[in-house]
């Protein structure tokens, strides 16, 4: 099972302008997930002459029981948005938090 967690998915029909891979090893297992892949996705989705680009930064989580993709940030962030979404993913221990959202929201279409 697929899941787009985002209002519109249309937003993410597309090849991401950006990806940091987070997680790629297939071993690491939360409850009865077996959790494969976790990565960072940027879509860049137009620019603005005084703000910037603005972007759509989305997680990622690819299971044995399915793929998850669903909004983590978005709006004007400046130069390099998806690096500095990553380090602070990082840095403060937000991989788990995300991997959990991504199985609540797996349950919850299997229903």
């Amino acid at each position: 099972m697929d899941v787009v967690d985002i209002h519109d998915p249309t937003r993410v029909n597309r090849t991401p302008d950006d990806v940091q891979v987070l997680l790629s090893s297939g071993n690491f297992i939360q409850d009865e997930f077996v959790i494969s892949q976790v990565e960072m996705r940027l879509y860049i989705e137009r620019t603005d002459d005084h703000l910037g680009s603005f972007s759509l930064i989305t997680s990622f989580v690819k299971t044995n029981r399915g793929t998850v993709e669903m909004i983590y940030d978005e709006g004007f962030r400046g130069e390099n948005p998806l690096q500095r979404a990553t380090e602070f993913l990082t840095s403060n221990l937000g991989i788990s938090g995300l991997i959990l959202r991504s199985i609540i929201a797996l349950r919850e279409q299997s229903r």
